[in-house]
């Protein structure tokens, strides 16, 4: 009885949910700017249908997305379908007020949804009041007030007012890391972008307080505590109190954990595959066996993988990796496996307003019709990314028009793309003044420009340049610029000036190696004074040349900037097609580092060989002859070595100089910032070609000493003391070098 009793309710309520009325009419009420068909068409609203609650909560649902109304009823009685709506008020005008910059307030007015001439949508608005607080937050304003208010024209429409109150900045006060005990403060403190306030940081936007600059620090110290081997390394980030003063006390806390070494490494392949075509990666594999983890070794085995698909036209083709911790031990597998034959149907970019969208097609792996992977995509939206154009890039893959196809939308989040950067340094060489602005996605386009001036005491360098990284999406980048140099040296008793223009090219020839091609005209105008000497003064004139020149990099650095392993090897030749004075020019540059002890102990080993020779009878200039700066031999003063004609240093046709170095760990209390490193140089400048009766000073030169370097009140400085080795006697040397400067 009692079960008899539980089938029937359940029909009866299903039924009641399910009950149809079938609609012979439609009335559309309360609508005044939307028109009855509009609203029929986006409720897929029809005649002659059986409407269930089913049918009426979709229309319901429908309507609301269309944010035209503020509220909506719908009905059936008699066979007829009702929808009575009330439309939300129109925006007039949307006015800003209160912010100053006109660039500014196109960026608030772009990232709101409530805009002139729509719907006013209370809950949107309150999203866009909470984005603007965020966007000034983000350039350091985190006290600011955004209200917003009306202003009634009609019962329809009004003008909206958004009144901005900025406040004042905070400034990050002081920087503070806690908990790290295998790595030193003062490599944290490059490694994250936030900066303390200094009064000397006059242009950084680091030094200003943003949730958004946090979080970047802590996602930066992440994945450099990876990179070391802290596999499961916490970093959370804690704000002290903001003060009176709106200034900031950064806290990160860091809970490094173990430091895991690569165990094994092996391969999990599907069987559809011959093995023997990813044979040739069972080399990589044992060149990390028995290293720290790093998930950047983890990315380069699978770039060898991808190259082994691709030289082997494999479609469909998956891999995911499988990361197992044994101890203080990882063991890595690789699944490579067949994927779903499905092919990529349409392919959208969203949020690109700013970015042309070829810029961003140009850096895709796959096309519209191409087989859809997820490893390609994911090799894209990297590539996309490392373009450092956006704040965010993401995609997401929805079913297309047939069950093997999928459409994939590529979201972008774009971001400012200008830099202003400017530096002054002042030390025993003299003072120097540097100044850059630069615009890394001119007109949308993902192309760079860029100004520089450098100013010292004896020279002004002034550099334009335009730079195109992936030309006609062919993924060569082209380079032009334009510059002007003047020198005053009149303790040498000269001064010239030189004007030159160069367009290259460069390209990926191998993996790593990196090959650049260019060419160049220059006109350089030498004046000599009457101290100067004879030989000086024999090269006075104007010159004019067209000149082509090649290199090959081969960087197997772990990154760019302060490397701590690897290598890189740079080889370029010049050689003039139309010149006054024709020469050869030749560089050959080797940087090899290794780090210990958790990157606090540094090695590197760098060899720089530049040579110059004239052609035939001609000689080589003096703008163009070889010198060597105090920082690749120290302990002597700056193009201060080499052959002497008279009083003057005139450089020579052949310069060298090996440098090795070791960073140690702190000596000094960790709170002082200082890196100390120990140094051992050689040098020689040596040749000259156009006076067989000055001594080419063909002698080895060599320091050693001790270098610091440290963050000041007033900048960052550094000292170096050093001991002369060897020497020859036209030789000008310093046991003391210092140097104060900073980028602003």
């Amino acid at each position: 009885m009692h079960k008899n009793f539980l089938i029937i309710s359940f029909f009866f309520f299903f039924f009641l949910s399910v009950k149809a009325e079938i609609v012979n009419e439609i009335k559309i009420k309360g609508n005044k700017r939307i028109s009855e068909e509009t609203i029929k068409i986006y409720g897929n609203i029809e005649t002659k249908k059986n409407y269930t609650e089913r049918d009426i909560d979709l229309i319901l649902k429908d309507l609301n997305s269309t944010n035209f109304f503020e509220n909506i009823e719908i009905k059936v009685e008699r066979n007829i379908l009702t929808v009575e709506v009330v439309e939300h008020p129109i925006i007039n005008q949307l006015v800003i007020v209160g912010e100053k910059s006109n660039r500014y307030v196109e960026q608030i007015k772009k990232i709101m949804n409530v805009k002139s001439k729509r719907p006013y949508i209370k809950s949107l608005l309150a999203k866009d009041i909470n984005n603007i607080k965020n966007l000034y937050s983000s350039i350091g304003f985190n006290s600011a007030k955004v209200v917003s208010k009306i202003k009634k024209i009609d019962n329809d429409t009004f003008d909206l007012l958004i009144e901005i109150e900025r406040g004042t900045k905070t400034k990050i006060e002081s920087i503070k890391f806690v908990g790290n005990q295998k790595i030193k403060s003062r490599r944290l403190r490059e490694i994250i972008a936030s900066e303390e306030d200094k009064f000397f940081k006059i242009i950084t936007r680091n030094t200003n307080f943003s949730e958004n600059l946090v979080r970047l620090d802590t996602r930066l110290l992440t994945n450099y505590y990876k990179s070391l081997g802290f596999y499961d390394v916490k970093i959370n980030s804690n704000l002290a109190e903001i003060s009176n003063q709106n200034k900031a006390n950064l806290i990160y806390s860091i809970e490094e954990g173990k430091r895991y070494i690569i165990s094994k490494i092996k391969t999990n392949l599907d069987e559809v595959f011959d093995k023997k075509i990813f044979f040739p990666i069972n080399k990589v594999y044992k060149k990390y066996i028995g290293e720290y983890y790093s998930p950047f070794k983890v990315k380069k085995i699978l770039d060898e993988i991808d190259t082994v698909i691709e030289n082997n036209r494999l479609q469909f083709v998956e891999h995911s990796v499988e990361e197992i911790i044994e101890g203080d031990t990882i063991s890595i597998v690789f699944n490579i496996f067949e994927g779903n034959k499905i092919l990529v149907e349409r392919i959208n970019i969203i949020g690109n307003s700013v970015t042309n969208e070829d810029v961003i097609r140009g850096e895709l792996k796959v096309d519209e019709g191409d087989p859809f992977t997820k490893v390609n995509f994911d090799r894209s939206i990297a590539d996309i990314r490392s373009r450092n154009l956006f704040k965010k890039v993401d995609y997401k893959v929805s079913n297309g028009s047939k069950n093997d196809l999928r459409i994939v939308d590529i979201t972008v989040e774009e971001k400012a793309t200008g830099e202003i950067s400017a530096g002054a340094g002042v030390g025993t060489d003299g003072g120097s003044f540097a100044f850059n602005i630069k615009e890394n996605n001119w007109l949308g386009e993902g192309k760079a420009v860029a100004f520089d001036v450098e100013v010292d005491q004896e020279s002004l360098t002034g550099t334009f340049s335009y730079h195109d990284p992936n030309y006609n999406y062919l993924g060569n980048s082209i380079f032009y610029s334009v510059s002007s140099e003047d020198n005053d040296k009149p303790d040498q008793g000269y001064e010239n000036t030189i004007l030159s223009a160069r367009v290259a090219t460069a390209f990926e020839q191998y993996k790593d190696v990196d090959a650049n091609i260019g060419l160049s005209v220059s006109y350089d105008d030498l004046r000599t004074l009457d101290t100067a000497s004879d030989a000086l003064k024999k090269q006075s004139g104007s010159f004019e040349e067209i000149a082509g020149d090649y290199g090959f990099t081969y960087d197997r650095r772990n990154r760019s900037f302060n490397p701590t392993s690897g290598s890189i090897v740079r080889l370029g030749q010049t050689i003039p097609i139309i010149a006054d004075k024709s020469y050869v020019s030749n560089l050959l540059a080797i940087s090899n580092y290794k780090s210990f002890n958790n990157e606090n102990v540094i090695g590197a080993s760098k060899l720089y060989i530049s040579t110059i020779d004239g052609l035939g009878s001609d000689e080589v200039r003096l703008s163009k002859r070889k010198g060597l700066s105090s920082s690749r031999l120290r302990g002597f003063k700056k193009n201060k070595v080499g052959p002497k004609d008279g009083t003057d240093h005139i450089g020579g046709n052949y310069a060298a100089a090996l440098n090795l170095e070791t960073k140690l760990p702190n000596l000094l209390p960790e709170d002082t910032n200082t890196d100390i490193t120990l140094f051992l140089d050689f040098g020689n400048v040596w040749g000259v070609d156009y006076d067989s009766s000055i001594n080419e000073s063909n002698k080895i030169r060599s320091s050693t000493g001790v270098s610091a370097g440290f963050m000041s009140p007033i900048g960052p400085m550094s000292f170096t003391f050093s001991k002369n080795i060897l020497k020859a006697e036209t030789d000008e040397t310093e046991s003391f070098n210092f140097n104060l400067g900073t980028t602003f």
